[in-house]
């Protein structure tokens, strides 16, 4: 394989990420985003086509290989930010405030387009390489517009792959699993709607409160923390209230909401159904309607055997250390929702063991790792494509 340093700017490449994370966009909302990188796409990046548009706010890009046969390798990443202030003095913190880039998503829009111009002076002999960068990521939403999007059904790949920078982990290192390597996720809203009545008589009322309290009790005993086991599950109260602060009235309506984890659609479903059952049953005995709502949906990501062999194929070769998991990571990625339909996998690259937390409002991608996941980008690349078929 040839250098992958000498046709790189990462100068250029490290100011661009700082751009970005200068000028977060939330889920939904990243248009000047998308304007941006579709520019250097077009104008810095020598990308063969441009598709803009693509499920709302989504961009790709495509490069040809020298001859039309061949497959076609997509990379994906994202272009959301966090609604969350941060807190940093760096020079190009977030001017938006209460946005900012605090999962990486601004690193790796960043690498991507480090294999764009990798790309951009090394032509592949055959195939197709897809740069795609995703919006709506954080709400689970992005994957599947962009998958029903009319646009994408001339991409079509054959192969898929994406990654995502990890603190905790040594930088530069690449953690690899096959199967199940984030979890799936479903976040529920559950209303009750009961009857107020006067605080001193409120047995002239229906107040929804012994019954979340019977339902947060009840998922409590359905939880199996333990990730490497295949019935984990973990159900997450992550709001509730009932009532208002009147000290005169006995509520009658309330909300619980939650976020299920597990390790596979199946269970998800399974989960989903067993608490339904209960929530039924508890608002039924005790005179409430009940309304369900879901958002916030994440797919499980199944990483593919092959895929993943390539991946440890590519650290290899560029002599990079790989941390194997025993379990999938704890948080949702809609890059799921891809490899629920295509063969593919997603990865991580460790960006620093006392880097702050993904989502914390402290963080911030490291610039170092970037010549080094955008050099595996490459080695994946180019071993679909043949090492020796390079220009």
């Amino acid at each position: 394989m040839q250098a992958v340093d000498g046709t790189l700017n990462l100068d250029y490449l490290t100011k661009i990420r700082q751009h970005l994370h200068k000028h977060p966009e939330l889920s939904g909302q990243e248009k000047e985003t998308a304007t941006y990188i579709s520019q250097l796409l077009s104008e810095d990046f020598g990308a063969d086509q441009v598709i803009q548009g693509l499920g709302n706010h989504g961009v790709a890009a495509i490069y040809h290989g020298k001859y039309p046969n061949g497959p076609t390798i997509l990379f994906r990443c994202e272009l959301d930010a966090l609604p969350i202030m941060e807190e940093s003095s760096l020079r190009y913190k977030s001017k938006m405030p209460g946005i900012a880039h605090s999962c990486g998503h601004d690193g790796h829009m960043a690498i991507l387009l480090g294999l764009a111009q990798w790309l951009q002076y090394n032509q592949l002999n055959w195939g197709r390489i897809v740069l795609l960068f995703q919006p709506a990521e954080e709400t689970g939403a992005g994957a599947m517009q962009v998958l029903k999007d009319p646009k994408f059904a001339a991409i079509s790949p054959d192969v898929v792959y994406a990654l995502h920078n990890l603190p905790g982990y040594k930088k530069g290192e690449i953690i690899v699993k096959e199967g199940p390597f984030t979890l799936a996720v479903n976040s529920i809203i559950l209303k009750l709607k009961g009857k107020t009545s006067h605080a001193g008589e409120p047995h002239m009322g229906i107040n929804p409160a012994v019954a979340i309290a019977e339902i947060i009790q009840f998922t409590q005993a359905l939880n199996q923390p333990d990730r490497r086991q295949d019935d984990f599950c973990i159900f997450t109260p992550i709001h509730a209230f009932f009532g208002e602060k009147a000290y005169g009235v006995s509520a009658g309506h309330g909300e619980l909401h939650y976020t299920l984890r597990t390790l596979a659609e199946e269970e998800i479903r399974k989960r989903t159904n067993v608490l339904l059952a209960r929530t039924h049953q508890i608002t039924e005995t005790k005179g409430l309607e009940l309304e369900v709502l879901y958002t916030d949906r994440f797919f499980g990501n199944t990483n593919a055997e092959e895929a993943v062999w390539r991946i440890r194929q590519s650290a290899s070769t560029l002599q990079l250390p790989v941390y194997e998991l025993d379990a999938p990571l704890a948080f949702g990625e809609d890059f799921g929702a891809f490899t629920q339909k295509y063969t593919g996998a997603m990865f991580g690259i460790g960006a620093g063991r006392n880097t702050p937390a993904l989502h914390n409002a402290n963080y911030d991608f490291p610039d170092d790792i970037l010549l080094i996941a955008i050099k595996m980008l490459v080695s994946l690349a180019t071993s679909y494509m043949g090492n020796d078929t390079l220009t």
